[in-house]
Order: structure tokens, then sequence, then C-alpha cells
């Protein structure tokens, strides 16, 4: 059957959309211990609250979830100070952005991100049939906020300002943001993705949240995958005006959010103490390795998620090679860099020692 010619007609669109590239599991080596720092997973185990919570979960797999998420959406009503009626969630942050583009984007409309940024944001437009506008980052790797304002037209429905900006690291200070959205038209949504956002440290950070009570016309998307570990569970949400946040949970996937993540999620939000203490953690083996990257040479930008980015060019993937080759799987973005998690203190002398040997050879970036 799989030799014969298929007569199904799909959308042409398809044509168009880019395959989301996952990070690789890592290579094993005889006598090395490989590690896997291509996917900006967080490190360290669910805590056991989780777990218990998760083992209860698992003992009414034979029913369906709770469609409208309720729990955890008071949950995180109480635990952010909003409204609960502008609360939305969805089986990640992606299936939340994936709601977010179908409820404000008809088809050859347009949605104005920064690039490089997230992988999923291309895609997710054009499987929509609307029309991605990449707007460059700057020298710096951040985004380029003038610009992207200057992007806007009759025909944008959609923003997307992700930050910390993932792959390249760097975060968009609270001024510079308040000045973009006064920019906006107020019928254009801007969905500040924070997906990373308990891994900053600088003091400009916006207050996503306080944006949002201000502008309708604001949204801001989080997820349970990085800082709280749940990437596995897959359970995101958005804080958004009420009528935005109605529109999403229209749009989102019938019981997709399963008990199983939402009592994860619920009983991660308790522990946040606990969770902070890991999250601190992370960032101080960032800023260590950080500091010993640039110390060989390496021009690192502002790091403020729980990865660093080494912009590198058409040296990406020979260096994602070399970096495989010593049990290290990265994740090169061709032509552009390379971005690497921050993992396992032995994974980052790991990247550590595979960077230092990458300069023996090659000249200093």
């Amino acid at each position: 059957m799989s030799d014969q010619p298929c007569p199904v007609r799909l959308r042409t669109s398809l044509e168009g959309v880019p395959a989301y590239t996952p990070g690789k599991p890592a290579a094993p080596i005889e006598g090395v211990t490989s590690y896997k720092i291509s996917s900006n997973e967080n490190p360290y185990p669910p805590l056991p609250s989780v777990l218990d919570a998760v083992t209860t979960a698992a003992q009414a797999i034979n029913r369906y979830p709770d469609m409208g998420v309720v729990m955890l959406s008071q949950a995180l009503s109480d635990h952010l100070g909003v409204p609960v009626e502008q609360i939305a969630t969805g089986t990640g942050s992606v299936a939340v952005l994936s709601q977010l583009v179908a409820i404000t984007c008809e088809p050859g409309d347009e949605v104005i991100y920064a690039w490089r940024s997230f992988e999923a944001y291309p895609i997710v437009i054009a499987l929509s049939g609307a029309q991605s506008v990449p707007v460059p980052l700057d020298a710096d790797h951040r985004h380029d906020l003038e610009a992207m304002a200057a992007a806007i037209t009759d025909r944008t429905r959609l923003v997307l300002v992700c930050t910390p900006n993932n792959p390249t690291g760097p975060a968009v200070r609270e001024d510079e943001l308040r000045a973009f959205i006064a920019k906006v038209p107020q019928d254009v949504l801007v969905v500040i993705d924070e997906a990373y956002l308990e891994f900053t440290t600088q003091d400009t950070v916006p207050d996503a949240l306080a944006l949002a009570a201000e502008h309708p016309n604001v949204a801001v998307l989080r997820t349970f995958s990085k800082a709280y570990g749940l990437a596995g569970l897959r359970v995101g949400y958005a804080v958004a005006h009420p009528t935005v946040a109605t529109a999403l949970r229209k749009a989102a996937t019938p019981f997709g959010v399963t008990d199983l993540a939402q009592e994860a999620a619920i009983a991660s939000l308790r522990a946040y103490d606990e969770l902070e203490v890991r999250v601190k953690e992370l960032v101080a083996e960032r800023e260590r390795v950080v500091a010993a990257l640039r110390e060989q040479g390496w021009e690192i930008p502002d790091a403020q998620g729980n990865f660093l980015w080494f912009p590198i060019g058409d040296d990406a993937v020979p260096f994602a090679q070399a970096c495989q080759a010593r049990g290290l799987m990265v994740r090169p973005f061709a032509g552009d860099g390379v971005r690497c998690t921050i993992a396992e203190p032995e994974a980052n002398d790991r990247l550590i020692g595979s960077a230092a040997e990458w300069l023996a050879t090659r000249p200093r970036p």
C-alpha cells in the first residue's frame, strides 16, 4: 500500500509549512555518559509531591478529564492574582499559540514576530493560512521592536513577542515594550510569550500581567514545561481579556488537558518555593557557563532563559557535530547558530570543554 500513489487532495498551503525539528536524543558513546541539551528541558525530576498527584490522578484515566480545566484555572487565578475568566489553558503553550492564531486570523491575514525566534511560530501561522511577517533581530540578537511596529499593516492581526527570546536568549525591556504596545492598533492582539520567564534576572523585565490588565489587546502566554519541569505532560495557559480568553477556550481541543497534567500543574504551583530553588540553581549554572565561554573568547548574547546561544552562522552544524562526537547533543540552527540548554553540571562542563576544543582548531569567533 505504501508504494501506491495517494490521490487525496491536500491543502496546497502545506507545501510552505516548515517542519519542526525537535531536539534529538543523545547518541550513546561507549565509555562516555551522553547528554541531551538540545530541547531546553528541565534536568530535575518531578518533585515527590507532584509525582504523588500524578499517581493519584492516574487511577482514574478510564474517565475523561475535566474539559473546563476548572481546578487549574482557579489555582492559576489565585497564584497570579487575576480573574479566573481571564485564564485559558491548552496542551502546552504551543497549542495555546495555535488557538491564538485561530481566533485572530483569517486566511491571508498577517502575523508579525521577530526572527530568529521560536521555531513553531511560522509553522502554526502557515497551517492557519495566515502570512508570516518575520522581522530580523538587531545586532545584539534582541527584538527590534521599532522595526516590528513599522511592519504593521491593515492586514496585521497578531504580533508575537518572545521574551526571553528562544533561541537567542535576550529579554525585552519594560520601557521599550510599553512604547511598542502604544504604537500597535488596538484591534491587533499583542502576545507576550513568556515560556522562560522564571529564569530571567534582568531588573528591566516587563510586568506582562500588568500590561495585559492595562491593555485589552495584550495577552500573556506561559507554560509548565520549562521551570516547572512538566514538559512531558503538555500544559500551558494564556492570560487575556475575558473576550479573548473565552474565544481561546472555544478553540481548544476538547478534553486536551488531561487530569494528570492538571493535577501535576496544581501540585507544582503549591510547591513553587521548592521549584524556585531549582530555578535559582539553574540560573547560577547558566551564569557560570556563560562566564566560562566568554572567558574563552566566545561572544555569547545576554542569556535570560535556561539556555544560551552561540551565534556562529555557518559553523552551527559543524560545531553541533563536534559536540555530538563528545557525547553532547546540542540544537543547531543551520546558518544562524547553536542553542544549548543549561542542564546537569556534568553536561555543562562537557559543553565548556567542547567549546574550548572547538576554538583550539578554529579561528576565534
